[in-house]
């Protein structure tokens, strides 16, 4: 058969239901018709529906998708998806160079091709497998201007002809696996993810080209264990994977405290956040009934069992999408208490490598019957990053990993080994594990200091297994601000190209505010010519350079500190250190090094050691068990001798982070004096900065935001935000850092005016609002914008904070009752009434960004953990300092005071076939609306159905039309509030005219 007669086979000129669409299409060629090959995999079927999917959203105009059919061939375009197995691409295409091009394709990789056969257009979306191709689907979508970040799509608001580029590009990945590692332990983490917030996720990982899904689980007592991997012996797992003995395990919930975080009813969430929630106690279903942990045995294994249910789901899809997942669990192993005493009382002794391994027997036979599985991996101990490391430990370890080997080879287990962790191994050998491990398991580790410190150079000594990058997009210190880390991202990616990766991960909690971070590795793991130029050289070795080397800094601005009469030069300290390089002349040199410990409130939990020209002078020091908590202490060193012009003063961790606050250097008629981690004062230097390396230098990001924000908020303000975005990528202020928890707030004694400048980035980016057009992009620029103000409010709360504070103090220092009654009323309550007001601007901006289960968590880190440091016990005790309640406007208001807003917490873009569509909406509005509406459709049809939300409590709705009769069609669909005042709100803002939409995944064959 010709080609002209193959294209006959292809190809039917149908244009479906050309009247069904919202506004009148753009004038175009007459639309294209997306074929597949009879035999296509349900990837390759999925691939043509959403290729569909995106040229409607993007032109208003809906295509057919054929199989191969017998019509005359109309003058049309033709979009081809296939794979490079499908003997009909081979039969069209004649050109030898395409065709060895397209027989060359592997696993993964795509090519996308205009040719022209006789007066017709066609593009092939050619993959090397069925996922190639479903990649091939999205790379088109993106040549139409759509984007994809884990929290979902972005559709310009301005439809476009449709019209096929010419193109011709081949894609192929420069990781093997690419993705994400979410973590659990806080609220805005998948610990509040149920069933479709995991589908949701997992179903845009194909989309930016990802295939790694990975999760950690923290042991019992660290602080909590948790249910992702159980636990256990064979003979307590059912066939399919039920557990009939479990221990008490839970994720984070709004009853449970941990982490700093304090147990609270939603209902008395503040301004307006109760809405946001439909009962007292919240997070994810597999909870439910169990809260805020179990304390029975039914209660245990429900828990255990409902996530494996809920993972069994969540990685059946993952495997339809060709992403690869994985659990694991830390090593050694720490085996429950009720585990432990279960095999004691059967005369076993848990601490036996004999009974570890039968335990991992037990936990791999019970993966394998409950949920598809790829990898297992185990995690280093955490105090490795910090910590000497003792031969013991690291014994231990191995050991450990020895048994669960042999566990899963006695068990015949389906998916393979790694390892994983805070550090690639032991200070010792960070490239232990490849010198001791079977050449299968892979060796992985996330960046220490999280994510401070580039990819482990140890990478370079390993060879000849699988080795996976895992930088951090945020750091759980600033978890509730938002973090753009676009060039630490890029150095990262091109780091693990140049040692040798085969694997590119991110952590994460959220997903929203790192819609950045997120596309910047995924691209990274693609494609990095634009400013990666010399890709296989590896970074050379860090030098000594002037200044200090490695550390982070750390200011406490609201401490008060003893002992001293220059405070000031102890509240800033740099930490995590390995030393201070100094030029100083030759000759004997007198060292003062000043100490404080602004941060521990307890001895052994920072020790650390000190050398100052190569000899140890300080042995084991614990600043707090020395003086306590915000004190002073100085150590002065006579007659070091300078012998080559520089002085060398060297931090030896012991436990944890060495600190330092100061140092005097005076030799040879020089004195140098820094205040470490903090500005100048009075004749202290500023810390002084480590001139360029690798490990402070990051590629541009110019480009990368120029793309970013033109799609996110149009053409006409893209490159001026793209300007702003650039300049503080890496750079935001940070009125957040980990107090008692993730993402906390300490009081800041200087004052607002020298703060505030540290935020004129968000005025600037205001200034761009005029020239923000379309429902959408003023959507997202709204986002960012109050995204920046609320950060910029959180710093203002923190130097109010300190004046309250100081007044407190000042007030209890008065000699008797009255006095300080009368201090409280005088000084005191007016700044607390402008602290109120100033949390209440906080949480304007804070509901105005909820969207999703991460940001709703980042609420109950406020109301949880923040708020009972800021306002609640120092409420209560200014109370008692007047001898009477607080006034109500120095109090918190339940009452919202905001816009009408929709929230939609997991926006699903695909469905399995069969699968109803279940919307759970929250409405916030400060007065009850009037009405609230679900309008769906099939997509592109002529008409829309309509169905009310149903109200569960508070501000939570939910819609479940009946969409199962609808098979296998594709959904859009959108929402429609009418407040009793006011306009009407619709969720997406783009709709009518742009809807949500819902493509089927076909099952499996």
């Amino acid at each position: 058969m010709n080609r002209r007669g193959i294209l006959l086979s292809l190809i039917t000129a149908l244009f479906l239901n050309a009247k069904g669409t919202v506004g009148a299409p753009l004038p175009s060629a007459k639309p294209p018709v997306i074929t597949r090959s009879t035999h296509a995999s349900a990837r390759e079927v999925f691939a043509a529906r959403e290729v569909r999917r995106y040229l409607y959203l993007r032109t208003g105009r809906l295509a057919s998708v054929q199989v191969h059919g017998t019509a005359r061939l109309p003058a049309d375009t033709v979009i081809l998806i296939t794979t490079k197995t499908d003997p009909t691409v081979h039969q069209i295409v004649t050109e030898p160079a395409l065709r060895d091009s397209i027989a060359r394709l592997e696993p993964q990789q795509f090519l996308l091709k205009t040719i022209k056969i006789d007066s017709h257009k066609v593009l092939l979306l050619v993959g090397g497998d069925s996922l190639g191709s479903l990649y091939a689907a999205y790379r088109l979508a993106e040549h139409f201007d759509v984007r994809f970040y884990l929290h979902g799509d972005v559709v310009p608001d301005e439809q476009v002809p449709l019209d096929l580029p010419t193109l011709d590009e081949r894609s192929m990945p420069i990781f093997d696996l690419r993705g994400i590692q979410p973590f659990h332990d806080f609220p805005e983490g998948p610990d509040w993810w149920n069933l479709d917030d995991y589908a949701m996720v997992i179903g845009q990982l194909p989309k930016l080209r990802m295939n790694f899904f990975g999760l950690h689980t923290y042991p019992e007592n660290a602080p909590n264990a948790e249910p992702t991997v159980w636990i256990g012996t064979k003979e307590d797992i059912g066939i399919k994977g039920e557990v009939g003995f479990a221990y008490p395990a839970s994720y984070q919930n709004t009853m449970r405290g941990n982490w700093g975080y304090e147990g609270k009813p939603t209902s008395r969430f503040a301004f307006g956040a109760a809405q946001l929630f439909d009962q007292d106690t919240y997070g994810a279903e597999v909870m439910q009934g169990a809260w805020p942990q179990p304390t029975n045995a039914p209660d245990c294994n429900a828990v255990f069992n409902g996530t494996g249910s809920l993972l069994r789901n969540a990685f059946s899809i993952a495997r339809e999408f060709g992403v690869a997942t994985c659990v694991g669990t830390e090593t050694p192993l720490v085996v429950p208490k009720l585990v432990a005493e279960r095999l004691r009382a059967a005369g076993k002794n848990p601490a036996d490598r004999s009974v570890i391994e039968e335990i991992y027997q037990g936990i791999f036979t019970r993966i394998m019957r409950t949920y598809p599985l790829d990898y297992y991996w185990f995690w280093t101990p955490e105090g490795w990053t910090w910590e000497g490391t003792k031969d013991e430990q690291v014994k231990a370890t191995l050991s450990d990993l020895e048994a669960a080997i042999s566990a899963a080879q006695s068990v015949g287990a389906t998916f393979k080994l790694a390892t994983c962790g805070w550090v690639l191994g032991p200070q010792q050998d960070r490239a232990l594990f490849d010198k001791t491990l079977p050449r299968d398991v892979a060796v992985s580790c996330i960046n220490r200091q999280v994510g401070n410190t580039p990819v482990d150079r140890g990478f370079l000594q390993v060879r000849g297994r699988g080795k996976w990058a895992i930088p951090w997009m945020e750091d759980d210190p600033g978890l509730s601000v938002p973090q753009l880390w676009v060039g630490r991202m890029r150095r990262d990616a091109a780091d693990a190209r140049r040692y040798g990766c085969d694997g590119l991960m991110g952590i994460h909690w959220r997903t929203r505010v790192l819609g950045p971070a997120v596309a910047a590795l995924a691209q990274a793991a693609w494609d990095q010519s634009r400013w990666n130029p010399d890709p296989f050289t590896p970074a050379p070795e860090p030098v000594l350079v002037a200044g200090s080397n490695g550390g982070q800094c750390a200011s406490f601005q609201g401490n008060a500190i003893a002992d001293t009469d220059n405070p000031q030069l102890y509240q800033t300290v740099r930490y995590n250190l390995t030393g201070y390089h100094l030029p100083m002349p030759n000759g004997p040199c007198r060292v003062t090094l000043m100490f404080c410990e602004p941060h521990y409130a307890a001895a052994g939990q920072r020790v650390f050691s000190v050398a100052i020209q190569g000899r140890k002078v300080i042995d084991q020091l614990d600043i707090f068990a020395k003086v306590g908590q915000n004190r002073a202490l100085d150590y002065v060193f006579n007659d070091l001798a300078i012998t080559n012009g520089w002085l060398d003063i060297a931090f030896l961790p012991v436990v944890e982070f060495p600190s330092v606050a100061g140092i005097v250097a005076e030799s040879g008629g020089r004195t140098t004096k820094i205040n470490c981690g903090g500005p100048a004062y009075k004749d202290f230097a500023a810390d002084l900065v480590s001139s360029p390396s690798p490990e402070n230098t990051f590629p541009s990001t110019t480009d990368f935001y120029a793309d970013w924000a033109t799609h996110e908020f149009g053409v006409r303000t893209g490159l001026a935000a793209a300007a702003i975005f650039a300049r503080i990528d890496g750079h935001l202020p940070r009125p957040a850092d980990w107090v008692d928890g993730p993402g906390g707030i300490r009081p800041d004694n200087r004052p607002w005016s020298t703060v505030s400048k540290d935020y004129g980035f968000v005025a600037e980016f205001e200034s761009l609002a005029p020239n923000v057009t379309g429902a959408g992009s003023r959507a997202r620029f709204n986002y960012w914008c109050d995204t920046f103000r609320y950060m910029r409010a959180m710093a203002r709360v923190n130097c109010v904070w300190s004046l309250v504070k100081a007044a407190m103090d000042k007030a209890k220092a008065e000699p008797n009752a009255p006095t300080r009654a009368r201090a409280a009323a005088e000084t005191v309550l007016p700044l607390r009434r402008e602290l109120i007001q100033d949390v209440a601007e906080v949480y304007q901006h804070l509901l105005a960004l909820v969207s999703n289960a991460g940001e709703l968590g980042t609420v109950a880190n406020w109301e949880q953990h923040l708020l009972p440091n800021l306002l609640t016990r120092p409420g209560v005790e200014l109370a008692q300092l007047l001898g009477s309640s607080l006034p109500a406007d120095c109090e918190t208001t339940t009452a919202y005071r905001g816009p009408v807003r929709i929230i939609v917490p997991a926006v699903r873009t695909s469905l399995r076939v069969g699968e109803s569509l279940n919307l759970r909406a929250i409405i916030l509005a400060a007065t009850p609306v009037d009405e609230a509406t679900l309008h769906w459709r099939v997509l592109g049809a002529p008409k829309f159905q309509t169905a009310s939300l149903e109200h569960i409590d508070r501000g939570v709705y939910r819609a479940q039309p009946d969409t199962a009769a609808l098979g296998d069609a594709d959904l859009e669909w959108y929402l429609e509030v009418r407040p009793s005042q006011g306009p009407v709100v619709l969720f997406p803002p783009t709709a009518p005219r742009i809807n949500q939409t819902v493509v089927r995944m076909p099952e499996q064959n």
